[in-house]
């Protein structure tokens, strides 16, 4: 916490002004994201994809520009982690959801897993860095965001993973969809189900990894026997 604090008294004013407005709009984003999902109707002409899409394109890609922060230092955060926090989700949205027809991704049960997970998680997480840039975080905002995690990640990555089987079973049936296959001029091909698959085995490995992080993290912050809290201060 002291680091991030001592970050943030370096920032001008300029950068300050901009983080806080990143991370507030991010907050409100997510809400309305949150908010439509909550009130959603089955009963509609729309799907759930079609009613939260135009949000979930902005302001999940909205979040590569993190990937920025991290690298030029104007945040404290961990410019590999940050990558591949942020490119994840992003290709779920981009490479799997929006690159493939509404029946096979957008209709998987794990849609509103990933999207309930990552929408909690984002209000949280970006409401914890709008109170620190300003100074002011209470204890209870501080727990939610290195706890809430324990649950919301497994959930976020499970529902990650249904979208992606959904969307390779698409590139199944339809082998030359986003694929680029010998032979052709520049001897080179890409296989776009091949691709989706060896992107969940990169969960495999990579998962467990950021969920221990995440521990590390919630040690440092609240300590090893930290429980609910009983103040804020």
């Amino acid at each position: 916490m002291a680091s991030t604090s001592n970050k943030t008294r370096e920032l001008g004013v300029l950068a300050k002004f901009y983080l806080r407005s990143y991370n507030l709009i991010q907050v409100l984003g997510w809400s309305v994201i949150l908010h439509l999902m909550i009130h959603y109707d089955s009963a509609t002409s729309l799907s759930l994809w079609e009613t939260v899409k135009p949000y979930v394109i902005v302001f999940q890609n909205a979040a590569a520009l993190e990937i920025i922060h991290s690298a030029t230092g104007l945040v404290p955060s961990n410019p590999l982690i940050t990558t591949f926090q942020v490119l994840s989700r992003v290709v779920v949205v981009c490479a799997v959801i929006l690159a493939t027809p509404s029946t096979y991704a957008a209709a998987s049960p794990g849609l509103p897993l990933a999207l309930t997970a990552w929408s909690i998680t984002e209000i949280i997480r970006y409401m914890y860095y709008f109170l620190n840039l300003i100074g002011y975080v209470p204890y209870f905002v501080t727990w939610l965001r290195y706890t809430t995690f324990i649950i919301l990640y497994p959930v976020g990555v499970t529902g990650e993973l249904l979208c992606f089987y959904a969307a390779q079973k698409y590139g199944g049936i339809n082998p030359n969809a986003w694929s680029y296959l010998l032979p052709n001029a520049w001897n080179f091909t890409f296989n776009y189900r091949w691709f989706l698959l060896a992107v969940m085995l990169l969960y495999i490995p990579l998962f467990p990894q950021m969920y221990l992080h995440m521990f590390a993290q919630r040690r440092k912050i609240l300590g090893p026997t930290t429980s609910m809290p009983k103040k804020i201060q």
